[in-house]
């Protein structure tokens, strides 16, 4: 996305990105949402003499910044219901652009957040009235995970239902991914051959994280000027097991048995056929009407995935890790 927004023309279309992951509430929201609008939109001077002032009013905002020429400034506005309505903030873009003379892209990271807020359908309505009827601002909400962004989007009953495009974006191809690796190693003193990229990308089935973490434990187990092997490799990838270990012990302390049985199935092939008898006889998967709550147990904890009627576990490397340990 931020590679994208620098192919916009500046000079007409300002970008403004947030990541909407740290937000537990609905001002939690509000203050990251403004704080991001009034940063990204003006210069410095502009921010503390005319921005904070003339856009978000009866605030007294702590701006501090690095005296370093490209330090980050961080905002701090403090609003609170008691100070603003909803409908104040989420104004904010269109009556910047509107100012400006420029159209505003705001770009949401992790948007399915807002699922988890205490009011969320609510909160969701609110920014749905707002937002539709604005003229100068466009708004690209994306996330990682795909089950709750599909439900947020894709379902009637909620808010969002045809607020715009959606988009499920492919995996990034293993040449694409080549290329980058070997640059990264190059910069290093290291190098990996394209077998070895390739067979890195198949181990964690192309997830961009993972090929990511992957590679910098790979890099980190090298010497300069050594050349990374599959032997290499394999240890880096039983490294990134070890790693995500606590993380995938406490994923499946609080499942039940019914709930592993079912990943057991599904690790050994089983995408589409859950509900047959010697499948639920064979796993002990229970009766036919508990295969539904299995699955939408495991989707709501991000632990699966739907790709038409079949079912496969969302993460790779926690599928290697449940099979071997």
């Amino acid at each position: 996305m931020k590679k994208a927004a620098k192919l916009v023309d500046t000079e007409r279309v300002m970008v403004v990105h947030m990541d909407m992951f740290p937000c537990k509430t609905e001002y939690d929201f509000y203050n990251a949402f403004s704080a991001a609008l009034l940063t990204q939109t003006a210069s410095r001077k502009e921010l503390w003499m005319e921005n904070a002032r003339d856009f978000v009013a009866r605030l007294v905002p702590k701006i501090s910044f690095s005296p370093e020429p490209n330090s980050d400034i961080s905002l701090s506005l403090g609003i609170t219901p008691a100070t603003h309505t909803p409908e104040e903030i989420l104004s904010l873009p269109e009556r910047i652009a509107q100012q400006k003379g420029k159209r505003i892209v705001v770009c949401i990271d992790e948007f399915q957040q807002i699922g988890e807020f205490t009011n969320s359908l609510t909160v969701q309505k609110r920014l749905r009235t707002v937002w539709q009827h604005q003229q100068l601002t466009s708004y690209c909400l994306f996330g990682s995970k795909k089950h709750l962004m599909t439900s947020l989007f894709g379902m009637r009953s909620k808010p969002f239902y045809q607020f715009g495009q959606m988009m499920y974006l492919s995996k990034i191809p293993v040449d694409a991914w080549t290329g980058y690796i070997q640059s990264h190693f190059e910069e290093r003193g290291r190098h990996i051959p394209n077998e070895v990229v390739a067979e890195l990308c198949a181990l964690v089935e192309q997830q961009s994280s993972y090929v990511q973490q992957l590679a910098a434990i790979l890099l980190s187990m090298l010497s300069e000027g050594e050349m990374a092997t599959t032997v290499h490799l394999k240890a880096a990838f039983s490294s990134l097991l070890d790693a995500c270990t606590p993380l995938f012990k406490q994923q499946i302390a609080t499942l039940t048995g019914f709930q592993l049985n079912c990943l057991r199935a599904i690790l050994a092939g089983h995408h589409s056929d859950l509900g047959e008898r010697t499948v639920r006889d064979s796993f002990d998967l229970g009766s036919p009407s508990n295969i539904p709550r299995l699955k939408n147990a495991l989707l709501e904890r991000d632990l699966i995935e739907l790709d038409g009627r079949d079912v496969f576990i969302s993460d790779p490397v926690f599928a290697r890790w449940l099979r071997e340990r």
